[in-house]
This record gives C-alpha cells, structure tokens and sequence, in this order.
C-alpha cells in the first residue's frame, strides 16, 4: 500500500495514514487503501484492537479538493460518497476495537474518519471541524449522523453549518474525545488505551462493541444474528446438530 501502514506491536495494531506531505488528504487510493488494510489486521490471529492515526503534522485534511473538485455529480457519488461510506462503515463495524489518535487538523473527511472509530484521543493542540459549507458543499461520510449521536443536534449543527473550528478541550468536554494528551503524545495515549482494552478478554471485547453499536442500530442486524448464532452453538442441541450432518444421519435433539 502507497499512503497506508500497518504497524503490529504485540496485539494492537497501529494504521497510519503515510500522505504527510498533504496533510493525509484522503484520495480515493487511500481510502480503498484504509479499507485493504482494516481487513488485513483483521486477519491476523493475535490482534485485539486497531488505533488508527496519521503522520506527518496533521491526522487528516479531509478529502483532496485537487481530486474531488473536478469530478462530474455521478463520479462524486460513486466514487466518493458511497466508497467512502463504505470503508468508514466498515471501520466502524470492525470486529475489533478502533482507537483513532487525532493531532494537528482532523477536517471534514478526516473528522469523519476519526469518527467512524470506536474511541478518540486528541492531542491538547489539536483542532477539529467540518467546514464543507465554507466551500459549497456538506459533509459526505456520515459526518453528520455520527456527530449528532456522539455531542448532540445543536452541537453538531453549530459546527456543521458554521465550519468553526474547535479545539481538544472543547471537542472533549462534548463527548467527540475522551482523552486529551500532551502535545506531542496523542499516539502513545491511544496506544495506551488499546493495550488497556487488549488487556480484557477479546471475545468480550468484542461482543461488548457489537452491543454497544447495535443499541443505536449501528449493524443491529448482523449483532442480533452474531449473538443468536453463538447462543444457538453452544447449546447441546447445536453441537448435537453438527455432529449429526458430520456423521450423515438423523440428529436427536433434547431441548438443550
């Protein structure tokens, strides 16, 4: 991957956003990138949670004016609404835990991003804001919808239809952050906090998040599913009914 690196340390892996020289302004390589690169740490056994962040002097800018400004209505929705609706979402229904460490700017998109993880730390000298409307525009990845849910309506009309700019202690006296960390240090605190939730047990873990998610309807579906599907194979009658098609005959149920 170009502008996307994965680093594992022990359980946690880290996805750093490597298009520093642009501030991490999201292409749509990028953001397929970031998508690629979630399903990879997934599939690494010993993993238990993801922080995500950025180098250089920013998180994320946001999406690439230079790219997104010159694309016809159709190229915009298709290319970069539902992609990108697509890979955040996907972020936030990981399986595992997502801790975004945020320093520097996280505008538009990139505020997005950081939104789509499960937990946020922010460093005391960062700034964050959705400033579509300053250039015709609205937010395009579920900026709004997460927002609302996480500091409220009003909050999130005030800086969706004003583009301000907020700072770290406001962000996290509204519940967008829950860690503020020394300038300089909002990686080494969300990597601290991913080995805090590594340390808890990972089955619990997460279920705990696709609970938690479910109850706003964030991938209700596939929670209901996910629980019932574990409740049913671990009754008597589950194991009874997969030995029962391995050894290809009638299976004996017991109500168990």
């Amino acid at each position: 991957m170009e502008f996307v690196k994965i680093d594992v340390d022990g359980t946690v892996a880290t996805l750093l956003l490597t298009r520093s020289a642009k501030l991490n302004a999201l292409t749509p390589q990028m953001i397929a990138e970031i998508g690629a690169a979630i399903s990879r740490i997934e599939d690494i056994p010993d993993i238990r949670v993801i922080v995500l962040s950025g180098e250089g002097r920013a998180f994320c800018v946001g999406a690439d004016v230079n790219i997104w400004g010159s694309l016809s209505p159709e190229d915009v929705r298709r290319s970069w609404i539902l992609h990108g609706h697509r890979v955040f979402d996907r972020i936030e229904t990981c399986r595992l835990p997502v801790v975004a460490a945020i320093h520097g700017m996280a505008f538009g998109g990139g505020l997005e991003l950081a939104l789509s993880a499960d937990i946020r730390v922010i460093d005391a000298e960062a700034l964050v804001a959705l400033p579509e409307t300053s250039i015709g525009t609205v937010p395009g990845w579920g900026g709004t919808q997460r927002l609302s849910r996480l500091i409220g309506l009003p909050r999130a009309k005030l800086m969706a239809l004003t583009g301000r700019r907020i700072d770290a202690a406001t962000a996290t006296s509204w519940g967008l952050a829950t860690d503020i960390a020394k300038p300089g240090q909002a990686l080494a605190k969300a990597k601290d906090v991913a080995r805090e939730i590594a340390s808890m047990a990972p089955v619990s873990t997460q279920i705990a998040k696709s609970i938690l998610n479910g109850g706003v309807g964030i991938g209700s579906d596939a929670t209901f599913e996910l629980l019932a599907g574990m409740a049913a194979a671990g009754t008597e009658d589950g194991r009874e009914g997969i030995r029962a098609l391995k050894e290809k005959r009638a299976p004996q149920f017991n109500g168990r």
